[in-house]
């Protein structure tokens, strides 16, 4: 089957950090891989109790397969100085499901404002450089009720059109979670539509 491309996205495939210094100044930047606020709450905590004598803790996040969810946070520093140019580093190499904090040390020089960005820009680019970008699919997950008599049809489908299977369950009355990226979604759903007596249920991932 052709591969679409609208159903990918790129995002970190594990923690990565990196250091930049300008004028006495220490800035340690932080990429990781996330998927809710609930954890970039607890990167970020983490972050400030190990750090908890630094000047300053900036960052940026993004969450969806588009970035629909963002934030860029300056924690001090002079507005739009900080998290912006981390974000705008996220938009430009297109990762989403990931955040960056940049922690700076002062050196005891002021940077200035295009100084500020500039530091935070190149934190950003180099943790990044420094991360593995992952190519991952956005995925539709459906759950499926079946009677035992129909289980022949439904595995032909799966078989054909390879969906993973997360969860199964065979009886009398079966039950089978799938996952399929997003593009061959209306084709997998289609097909389990016309099996006699098939439930199903669908959940996007």
């Amino acid at each position: 089957m052709e591969q679409p491309t609208f159903d990918t996205f790129y995002t970190l495939g594990g923690e990565a950090e990196a250091l930049y210094k300008d004028k006495g100044s220490k800035f340690l930047a932080y990429g990781y891989p996330v998927t809710c606020e609930e954890e970039i709450k607890g990167r970020l905590d983490a972050l400030r109790k190990r750090y908890y004598d630094a000047t300053h803790h900036c960052y940026a996040w993004r969450l969806g397969p588009k970035g629909e969810s963002f934030r860029a946070v300056d924690d001090g520093e002079p507005s739009s100085t900080a998290g912006r140019p981390i974000l705008g580093q996220m938009l430009s190499r297109e990762v989403t499901d990931a955040l960056i904090v940049v922690v700076r040390y002062f050196g005891g020089t002021k940077l200035g404002v295009p100084g500020l960005i500039e530091a935070y820009k190149r934190s950003a680019a180099l943790v990044l450089e420094n991360a593995e970008i992952e190519q991952r699919t956005v995925d539709v997950q459906t759950t499926i009720r079946f009677s035992y008599l129909a289980m022949n049809d439904v595995m032909r489908i799966v078989k054909e059109l390879q969906p993973q299977i997360i969860a199964q369950q065979f009886d009398n009355l079966c039950t089978m979670t799938l996952a399929i990226r997003q593009g061959f979604a209306a084709q997998l759903l289609n097909r389990l539509s016309k099996v006699e007596g098939l439930e199903l249920e669908t959940d996007d991932q």
